[in-house]
């Protein structure tokens, strides 16, 4: 015994379990993986059994069907469109789930009824007509075996992890595989109990008698012989299990085969059981013994090895759980619907009416500003030098912000500077520059967004729990009597316009009443503050609320600290959230007057830098030496924490502020790349903004609705010549416009609601005669396209109905079909149909008619078309009517989807490159991750500030455990900021790990203030 067990450790031992799980397990949960392999084997199958029996004949007939040929390009195309964002991607699943149901329907629904198929010698309605017969009863089958099945867990009979419910999704799928397996079958091998002799005669065919003559032993040759394997298939992998009489107890519930001939004789009777019937029992019992073994023993199954190695192979396979970035054009999330609703009310009440910065300054006791231990720290200004860092803008995509917070993190980060490896040390304070999670503050963003990436990149204290909360801050650790004392690095953050939308609550819980971002401890307790750091310099974090400028409170509370304790040789930086020195460069605006007066009337001079996010790059300005005093220095924007990507080369041309000249010392991406950038808006807005098809879908059909439909196109389809067609198609469409500015309500109104929603989109920055024009500019090209699509979804239709391929028989012509085949092919000698009709009070017929003609939406749309062309519009029912427009809506949604990203894609990118509007817009539609920085401070021993920006090209997008971490000793007592290495997660590609590909993209030096005249204290610039 002891030593079989011991070989069987071994044996297991010697196993590679992760690849063992990765092959058998899918990395997300849907599709199953039982229905993943089978989809896979059915299409191998479907492609084998259709090449080698119609390869032939589409060579043969491809020359007659170039106009359908060219319909089927043209529908294709749509539909390839409409799915492209989802090829290759998991977005979200519920919606990729519907996306794929939804294009198989339509799709196939319209495909069969093209003439193509039919030519290739494929007839697509009873393929149809089978699947929905076979799909509808094995979801009512399966359905009822998973009942039975939790009623034996209910009662006890069945292992516990048999008590889970069931996927619906799930069930679903393998539905969808088995009904498509049992009608690829019954296409190429039929319904027959005994298979006909077949020889493949190819003598009809030119092409095929020049492949037996002169290229007999070429692949292509071999590949039409193929036919002759598959009835070999057909004949013997395929039979069936035998006859009726062999299971007297099933001879009344089983399907039999189709009247079968063989040596010249036709049996009088079926006996012999269908091989449908087998191979769809084949597959029942397969799902069924399948999940019956993995309920009953799941815990065998999942856990092949012991519990130690399984927890060990767990943890090496798993990955963050990062959010996706924010999307910014959806027409569904209810995030965004709450920040409109928190924007407007935080404006409405908020703004003018109640500020928290009032109440903050009213809690505070102490009268004299200057000495308020809430607002004033100064445990740095006695170090020799400081590093620190300055971040803004992060909490988007997980990907994004944890790779800036594992820089930040690191102890100390490597980057060549002037062809030399230099060492960048952690700073020993982070500012993090405002607007902390989007879209919007709540509890989940803060902590998915926020605290989650900064957690992973610098773990908490062991002691740390999320749900405490910070009464009396600085809440130090044990050992640690004041904040000079404290070793760890500490940060300090300032609100942005998002952190405002639900009237600073979030930030005041989470920032000001929290002592922990990860690994940097927070000693901060107001939403403003003011740092005293070493060698002269300062720090002012401000507070600009939706206001774009500082309160009065905040403003007494500086002008007392300038006049009390900073020196006049002192340094000044000042922190601000929003850059309004370009913003109202931009804007033609003037904001923050409070700042201005404090910065030129009470600084005077001393104010070195200002930094700040809010856009998303990063951009540099100097002032340029003359001989009018600069108040400001530099001009320091860095809002790349993790936020998408905006635009700089719409800044360019910034040149002045207070009566200051300043040029670009430096921006990031390039003006150069930024403008390439913006061409993403054509080509990748609908795959980055797949949820604006709510939107754009709706409103393309609601221009196009009092269009449907069109009965009089006689004139574009008889033309003789292609100019002709396009002539006359053009004319047509400009007609349905006058028509529709004439006649129509619903169309009309629509085009007047997108016209005013097009003009106020247009920023306020231009004039209104130009905001109108550019308006109306866009709002024609949306009208265009939409009549467009409606023109040629209606004479798609209408060529149909000529060839008659569409409503020829009323709305139940396949279900009418299929039941005038079906005893032939499937002969019910016993009345097993009666028996289930009359057992189910005649809903089986009636579901499966019904469910044929929801799912013949082409036929649905023709023949209502065809009685409106009749008898008009008022012959219709209400029912009548709804049926018509949604049966139009399923098919207009996805020739429409596509198209309206392209126009708006293609409008954002005019707009950005040649007018410099919708900055803002036309970059969060390409919710770009790359491009990430952030700003290493240092003020060495004598006294002067070297400023670096680091930053990355690329985000990685995938992450793993990270071994290093893993292996270092963490003991309890000890901080995470003393590890090597402090953050979990790396990159799985070490060339596009943050810490590897970081480098230099702006390093210059502010000299300290050494003269006391105020007109030579400009100290000088070092690149």
């Amino acid at each position: 015994m002891g030593s079989d067990k011991q070989s069987s450790v071994g044996l297991l031992d010697t196993l590679n379990m992760e690849t063992v799980r990765t092959i058998f397990t899918h990395t997300y949960p849907y599709p199953h993986e039982h229905s993943r392999h089978a989809v896979i084997a059915v299409v191998v199958g479907c492609l084998f059994f259709i090449s080698s029996d119609n390869m032939h004949t589409l060579i043969q007939k491809l020359d007659s069907n170039i106009k359908w040929w060219s319909m089927y390009a043209c529908l294709l195309g749509f539909f390839y469109f409409f799915s492209s964002p989802f090829i290759g991607k998991t977005i979200k699943p519920s919606y990729s789930n519907f996306s794929r149901w939804y294009i198989a329907w339509i799709l196939v629904a319209a495909l069969y009824h093209l003439p193509s198929f039919q030519s290739m010698g494929v007839d697509m309605r009873m393929n149809l007509s089978l699947f929905l017969t076979i799909y509808v009863s094995s979801i009512l089958f399966l359905l009822v075996f998973h009942v039975v099945f939790i009623g034996l867990w209910y009662i006890g009979l069945v292992a516990r992890v048999a008590g889970r419910r069931p996927a619906i999704l799930t069930i679903l799928q393998n539905c969808a595989v088995i009904s498509v397996a049992c009608c690829i079958f019954y296409s190429h091998c039929g319904n027959l109990a005994i298979m006909r002799e077949k020889t493949l005669d190819r003598r009809s065919s030119g092409w095929f008698a020049l492949w037996n003559k002169e290229e007999r032993n070429s692949w292509l040759s071999k590949f039409v012989r193929m036919n002759e394997f598959k009835e070999q298939v057909c004949k013997s992998w395929f039979a069936p299990v035998g006859s009726a009489s062999d299971y007297p107890f099933l001879s009344k519930w089983v399907i039999y085969g189709e009247l079968s001939c063989s040596g010249g004789s036709c049996a009088e009777s079926p006996d012999e059981i269908s091989p449908i019937y087998s191979l769809w029992a084949t597959f029942i019992g397969l799902y069924i013994a399948n999940y019956v073994v993995e309920r009953s023993t799941g815990w065998a199954l999942t856990h092949p090895v012991s519990q130690k190695e399984f927890e060990k192979v767990k943890k090496k396979q798993m990955k963050p759980d990062f959010l996706d970035m924010v999307p910014w054009y959806s027409g569904t999330s209810a995030d965004l619907f709450k920040t409109v609703f928190d924007l407007l009310v935080s404006v409405t009440v908020f703004v003018g009416r109640f500020d928290m910065r009032m109440m903050q300054a009213a809690m505070s006791k102490i009268e004299d500003p200057a000495k308020q231990d809430d607002l004033l720290y100064d445990q740095f200004n006695e170090q020799d030098e400081l590093w620190f860092d300055f971040m803004a803008d992060t909490g988007d995509g997980g990907n994004s912000s944890y790779s800036v917070a594992r820089l930040l993190a690191q102890p100390f980060i490597r980057v060549r500077s002037n062809d030399s490896l230099i060492k960048l040390p952690r700073g020993n304070l982070l500012l993090i520059g405002g607007d902390l999670a989007y879209p919007n503050p709540s509890s989940f963003t803060y902590e998915s967004r926020l605290f989650r990436p900064f957690e992973y990149a610098l773990q908490p204290p062991a002691w740390y729990k999320e749900e405490h909360i910070a009464v009396n801050k600085p809440e130090l650790p044990c050992g640690v009597s004041t904040l000079k004392e404290y070793k760890g690095p500490q940060c300090f953050v300032i609100p942005g316009n998002h952190d405002w939308f639900d009237g600073l609550q979030t930030f005041m819980r989470y920032i000001c009443h929290k002592s922990w971002l990860g690994g940097w401890f927070m000693p901060q307790k107001k939403s403003y503050f003011a740092l005293q750091l070493p060698k002269g310099w300062w720090i002012f974090g401000l507070d600009l609320a939706l206001h774009c400028d500082i309160d009065v409170y905040q403003f007494k509370f500086f002008s007392e600290l300038i006049k009390e304790k900073v020196g006049e040789h002192d340094s000044v930086i000042i922190m601000t959230h929003e850059p309004n020195w370009l913003l109202d460069w931009y804007w033609n605006d003037v904001t923050g007057k409070n700042i201005s007066h404090l910065i030129c009337d009470h600084l005077k001079g001393r104010c070195k830098l200002r930094i700040a996010g809010d856009l998303h790059h990063y951009m540099r300005h100097s002032y340029v030496p003359s001989e009018k005093p600069a108040y400001v220095q530099h001009l320091l924007v860095n809002g790349c924490g993790g936020a998408f990507l905006h635009p700089t080369h719409v800044f360019s041309n910034f040149d002045n502020l207070y009566g200051t000249s300043y040029e670009s010392k430096a921006s990031y991406p390039s003006f150069e790349d930024s403008s390439r950038i913006a061409l993403g808006n054509i080509l990748k807005f609908r795959k980055k903004n797949w949820q604006f098809d709510f939107i754009g879908g709706i409103i393309y059909f609601l221009l196009a609705f009092s269009m449907f439909p069109q009965c009089k196109l006689d004139h574009i389809l008889q033309d003789n010549t292609f100019s002709g067609h396009l002539e006359s198609f053009f004319a047509t469409v400009w007609d349905s416009f006058i028509c529709m500015l004439g006649r129509s309500y619903v169309s009309s109104a629509a085009a007047f609601f997108l016209l005013v929603t097009a003009i106020t989109f247009v920023p306020s920055k231009v004039s209104r005669k130009r905001r109108v024009i550019i308006g109306i500019l866009h709002v024609s090209a949306h009208l265009a396209a939409a009549l467009i699509l409606m023109l040629l979804l209606e004479l798609g239709i209408e060529t149909c109905i000529r060839h008659k391929l569409l409503a020829t028989s009323g709305y139940h012509t396949l279900y009418e079909w299929y039941r005038s085949v079906e005893s032939e092919h499937f002969p019910d000698p016993t009345g097993l149909r009666a028996r289930i009709e009359q057992w189910t009070f005649g809903l089986y017929p009636a579901c499966i008619k019904y469910l044929m003609s929801a799912f013949d939406v082409p036929e649905v749309m023709a023949v209502t078309r065809n009685n409106i062309c009749k008898n008009g519009m008022d012959s219709l029912s209400r029912g009548g009517a709804m049926i018509y427009y949604a049966s139009i809506f399923l098919y207009f949604w996805v020739f429409s989807t596509p198209i309206v990203s392209l126009v708006f894609g293609s409008y954002l990118y005019i707009c950005i490159n040649w007018l410099h509007l919708h900055f803002d817009e036309a970059f969060s539609s390409l919710r770009i991750a790359n491009y990430k920085s952030f700003t290493r401070f240092h003020i060495n021993r004598k006294g002067d500030l070297e400023v670096f920006t680091l930053a990355v090209d690329k985000v990685p997008k995938e992450w793993k455990l990270d071994p290093s971490w893993e292996g270092e000793s963490k003991q309890p007592q000890n901080h995470s900021y003393q590890r090597k290495f402090p953050s979990k997660w790396r990159s799985v590609s070490p060339h596009q790990d943050p810490v590897n590909t970081a480098r230099i993209v702006d390093h210059f030096v502010i000299e300290q203030t050494v003269k006391p005249e105020f007109a030579s204290a400009n100290g000088s610039v070092t690149r």
